[in-house]
């Protein structure tokens, strides 16, 4: 009943706007020419190739102006060759005081505060999936897959590009191989493609197709690349072998590992890249940012692993996919301990489980089909058990051997929409629980390009042992995308048996929720401010079974850019009361929170400048109660000098009075008053050499304590009301806590070759959890430093190998 209206409202869509175009001014063209001897790529635009074709300048402003012309003093001009292995693209930038050009050295994807040079690539022409490549006036390399607005700067792949300056400006030279892009497998091809500038020290953007800012997406705005035609590519077959040393010191305990293994990129033809790591190893990812987590969902980290990253940008349709879940805790870790007979105790339990290997397969084709295919094997797991009688042992099994898999097909239409169709399964042995969920999402435009028609439609089926549960959700919005003032309303949906947990991740399911909103902001300069936008928001948050009214609340916000680069911003809101099904731990439950008004509001200045800094706090007043709920965030940099920079980030947090959750006692949930202190430290300070080697720190220290008051804990009753009670608290039933984790990585990275480098780790890490709760700040730190340290050091090596070099080699 509920998918049949969702239906017919997305073939009414899909029917009504299949003509749809993006709206812009007449398109550029740039026609290239083919070259038989490419150009040395030195940055020195005096190779003979580069004189066998004219340059296109007349870039306009895209920030903070719209469409002024470039001035003359900082002309802008590109050309493009290309032969049977690559593209080349000469970029030359004048700029009358060349003192003022602003390049700090740093590493691969961090462009800091130095000018750039963009280019967007995107071969199908399609309106949304391109591929930019960046070179700051520094030297470094950055790259991204674009999908409308979002930048996924995971995607990494080997191109060539080098920089030179004089007292005229600076120049850029760049060898984009075939085997970095995916396009068509036809005889003429006809790429969009753009253009930018960005000019620092003038606080300034320019392209070479004019963008509106006030219509659609800046993706939709390419121009387009002639003359590419009869292109005989290379075989795109790239390994990436690794070898990595580990030395690993732990309460006294040393362990040396060694791991060697392979990643490898084949491309199946040229549209579609098989993408394989085997052996993986993910032993100097970046550490998790782990905090105090008593609320009733599990906490959230980013993805660090480069494979789960790169290239994702399918496989991220319908927020169905999160990484994480490959090699997450067992799904059976906690059973171990729940299982336990008389006398015995778990003497080793793996609170991870082995990723054997993963492939990712993806591609688009001519017609703008985006196919994708992804699938990870994980290793069984076993908690091992002892009886401390006996002294036998026996193995539980806590993971069985799982295979994860992702199935995406994403039609690209009239450059400005989309419908898609995903599948993910996750399949384990019987005994625990298989998931699969499908999807149906269209995310289309009107013809003019001035209306935007989102939607999704989800199933879940999870199988556990003896038991089958079947779910739905769906999402709905329509937003205005044209013009100084725009608007949205929404609808969201999910069944009380909703769970996508197996490989996506969603905290709450059972609810019929809607949002409003509405804004007003400016694309040109206007008195003060480069940018200016204010707006207004609301929402109203239902149950779904049974139908009853959560909460509504609304509020507004502002946020604006002075022409001096500093920014400034902030919201007010009011919440009517809340009521909380998650919190209590019990199914149909809840507790009913006051209603609150919020404020927050943010600064940043100009990072162009030696010394900036960003501050940021928010602050909850529930009305009718003393809970209240505090959180202040001040980070500052300063920049020494073109190769030195630091950032340290403080923060603070702080809830007092808050009602939470402590046990279930005889089928009774018991609250209790909790204040809760978080205070974080962190530093991230980086030395770069060059932009092929460099030095970072990377510290964070996180200390919260959690204090339930004496003499105020309650039970909660049907209503979501909280009854006083004498409630006895022992050593083993103490809610108080005192988290305590550091964490420093000291690395030294060297890009040795295209595509590989050498990174040399040193980590330190302590942590501890305990009850002590009214410890202060040092003497917590005190504790932490009295428990072991783990000290790790890593040496890991990757060497990219193209097969075609290793093919002209044998030839030689």
């Amino acid at each position: 009943m509920l998918l049949r209206p969702f239906l017919l409202f997305t073939l009414f869509i899909c029917c009504y706007y299949t003509y749809g175009q993006a709206a812009q001014k007449e398109r550029r063209s740039y026609t290239t020419q083919r070259i038989e001897t490419p150009p040395k790529i030195d940055g020195i635009l005096n190779d003979e190739a580069w004189s066998l074709i004219e340059s296109q300048g007349d870039f306009v402003m895209i920030e903070p102006g719209d469409g002024d012309p470039i001035d003359e003093s900082h002309e802008t001009r590109i050309k493009i060759l290309y032969d049977n292995e690559a593209i080349y693209i000469a970029g030359i930038m004048l700029e009358e005081h060349p003192e003022r050009i602003m390049k700090q050295f740093t590493q691969r994807d961090n462009l800091n505060q130095s000018e750039f040079f963009v280019i967007d690539i995107n071969t199908y022409d399609d309106g949304e999936n391109q591929t930019r490549f960046i070179v700051t006036a520094a030297g470094t390399q950055a790259d991204a897959r674009m999908t409308g607005n979002r930048e996924d700067f995971g995607y990494n792949v080997v191109w060539e590009s080098a920089v030179s300056q004089d007292d005229k400006g600076w120049y850029v030279e760049i060898k984009i191989p075939y085997a970095a892009l995916r396009f068509p497998d036809k005889e003429n091809q006809l790429w969009g493609i753009q253009f930018y500038r960005d000019i620092k020290h003038l606080n300034s953007r320019y392209v070479w197709n004019y963008i509106n800012k006030s219509l659609g997406q800046p993706s939709q705005y390419t121009g387009l690349l002639r003359g590419v035609t009869n292109i005989d590519p290379p075989v795109r077959l790239s390994l990436y072998p690794y070898t990595s040393t580990v030395l690993d010191q732990f309460d006294g305990i040393t362990n040396i590992n060694f791991n060697a293994g392979l990643d490898l990129k084949y491309g199946i033809n040229d549209s579609f890249t098989l993408d394989m790591t085997l052996v993986p190893d993910f032993g100097q990812v970046a550490f998790d940012q782990v905090e105090l987590n008593l609320g009733p969902f599990e906490q959230i980290f980013g993805e660090n692993r480069a494979f789960f990253t790169e290239g994702t940008e399918l496989f991220n349709k319908g927020n169905l996919f999160y990484s994480r879940r490959v090699g997450n805790t067992p799904i059976g870790f906690n059973d171990a301990q729940a299982d336990l007979f008389e006398n015995e105790e778990i003497i080793e339990n793996p609170e991870r489980t082995d990723l054997l290997n993963a492939l990712k397969i993806s591609g688009r084709t001519d017609r703008g089909l985006g196919i994708g295919f992804f699938n990870a094997v994980t290793d069984a797991q076993e908690a091992v058990i002892k009886d401390t009688v006996t002294g036998i042992e026996r193995r539980k099994t806590t993971e069985p051997l799982a295979n994860y898999n992702i199935l995406v097909l994403d039609q690209r239409f009239n450059k400005n929409s989309s419908i898609t169709l995903v599948n993910t399964n996750v399949t384990r042995d019987g005994r625990f629980r298989d998931g699969n969920v499908s999807a149906f999402l269209f995310d289309i435009f009107n013809k003019s390009n001035s209306f935007n028609f989102e939607g999704e439609a989800k199933m879940s089926n999870v199988n556990k042992p003896g038991q089958n549960e079947t779910g739905f959700a769906s999402e709905l919005s329509v937003e205005r995308t044209k013009g100084n003032i725009r608007y949205r309303v929404g609808h969201e949906f999910a069944n009380e048996t909703y769970d996508i947990n197996d490989l996506g991740i969603s905290f709450i399911n059972n609810y019929n929720n809607f949002f409003w909103g509405g804004s007003y902001e400016i694309f040109e300069p206007k008195g003060n401010f480069n940018r200016f936008e204010v707006g207004v928001f609301g929402q109203h948050l239902r149950r779904y079974k049974p139908d009853v009214s959560v909460n509504t609340a609304g509020g507004g916000r502002f946020f604006a850019v002075t022409k001096k680069r500093f920014a400034f911003g902030g919201s007010i809101g009011y919440n009517s009361e809340f009521k909380d099904y998650f919190e209590p731990r019990a199914e149909d439950t809840y507790i009913l929170y006051d209603a609150f008004a919020d404020m927050s509001f943010f600064v940043s200045s100009d990072y162009r400048k030696r010394f900036a800094y960003d501050i940021r706090m928010s602050y909850d007043e529930y009305l009718n109660s003393s809970y209240n709920n505090l959180r202040f965030r001040f980070s500052p940099r300063f920049r020494f000098n073109e190769h030195f920079n630091m950032i340290y980030e403080f923060r603070y947090n702080f809830q007092d009075d808050r009602p939470s959750y402590v046990s279930l006692v005889d089928k009774e949930v018991i609250f209790g008053n909790r204040q809760q202190k978080s205070i974080e430290n962190s530093l991230n300070a980086t030395y770069n050499f060059n932009n092929k080697q460099g030095i970072n720190l990377s510290f964070r220290h996180f200390w919260s304590t959690a204090k339930f008051g004496e003499d105020q804990f309650s039970i909660l009753g049907e209503e979501g009301d909280l009854s006083q009670i004498d409630y006895a608290v022992t050593e083993e039933n103490n809610p108080d806590a005192n988290f305590n984790i550091w964490n420093l990585d000291l690395s030294y990275r060297w890009q040795f070759a295209p595509g590989s480098e050498a990174v040399l780790l040193y980590r330190n890490s302590i942590f501890n959890e305990d009850k002590l709760s009214d410890l202060d700040f040092t003497q917590s730190l005190d504790n932490l430093f009295s428990r072991p340290v783990r000290n790790n050091l890593s040496l890991r090596i990757v060497y990219f190998i193209d097969y075609n070099n290793i093919k002209n080699l044998l030839r030689g």
